[in-house]
Formats: C-alpha cells, structure tokens, sequence
C-alpha cells in the first residue's frame, strides 16, 4: 500500500532518551519556521518512544532539514530523517500505541446494548402498531356487520322499507 508523504512534516527516529520537544525543536528551527514537534509517549514509562515528528510550515524548509540531518548525530545516537506517512492506524495524533488494544472494550459493550435495546424498543413499537392496526381493522368489521343487522331488523319490521328493497331488486334485474 503506497500512502501518499506529508511534505512539510518529517519523521525523525533513534532519539535519545535525553532529547524532549524542546531540544528536537531547537535542533530543527535553523532550517526554517516550525508549525509543530511532536514526540508520542509510551502509556507504560510516560517517556517518547525514541521518535518523534517536527512539521514546518514550508515544504522547501523541511526538505533541507531532511537532507541536512538525516544521518546526522544529536545526543551520542545517528538520526534517521524522512518524511513522514499520514496517520493510517486509529487513536488519532497519539497513534496506536497511545492505547491498550483492550481500552475501548467497554465502550463497545456499551454500544452493542443500546444497539441491541433500541432494535428491540423498534421491534416493539411495531408490534404494538400491527396489534392496533388489527385492533382497528376488527372494530370497524364488527361494526359493518352491527350495521347490516339493523339494516336486516329494520326491513323486517317496517313493511314500507321491504316494499323498497323490493322495487330495487326488480329495478336491478
């Protein structure tokens, strides 16, 4: 996988343990303006992890850098100077290691149950919607045929209404 270079932030690795941001961005100012330097900490020691990364804000500044100390040596140890790759691994600027691989274990438990409650309160809601529905469609039956049957008593008792059904029904044929 070729993952395209960030020109203006360098990569810088085999820093001694003695050299902190202040000291790698005292080493690196002379060639030109630095946006930021940072050195990520191990969670373990809280100490940087012999690496760090200086970022200019001109790409011509941070390749000179490049070029002039890649292999040079600063506290007793050689640098190795490139630039640097876009973050590709999560835990943002901190990176990878920033974390346990198991630090984010609760919250996905978490969010597996709200997921898991909330497919289950919709599961519900549309239970209880078909059950109205249902409900609904049973009444309105049951009142069609309340309906028909005083329609049917009524014509038996009144001689004047079968007299009409009649003369419709011969009408209709």
């Amino acid at each position: 996988m070729n993952y395209p270079v960030q020109k203006n932030t360098l990569y810088v690795g085999g820093l001694a343990e003695e050299v902190n941001e202040a000291i790698l961005h005292a080493t690196f100012i002379p060639f030109g303006d630095i946006k930021d330097v940072k050195t990520p900490l191990d969670l373990a020691t809280q100490k940087h992890r012999s690496f760090g990364f200086v970022t200019f804000l001109e790409r011509e500044d941070a390749a000179a850098a490049m070029d002039n100390m890649d292999g040079a040596e600063l506290y007793g140890r050689v640098l190795t100077v490139n630039y640097a790759l876009p973050e590709r691994i999560k835990g943002g600027e901190q990176g990878w290691a920033a974390q346990p691989v198991w630090a984010e274990a609760d919250t996905w438990f978490e969010r597996q149950q709200q997921e898991e409650l909330q497919r289950l309160e919709a599961e519900n809601r549309a239970a209880m919607q078909a059950a109205e529905e249902l409900h609904r469609r049973k009444q309105a039956a049951e009142d069609r045929e309340g309906e028909k049957e005083d329609e049917t008593t009524a014509m038996k008792d009144d001689p004047m209404a079968q007299a009409e059904a009649e003369a419709l029904q011969q009408n209709n044929s």
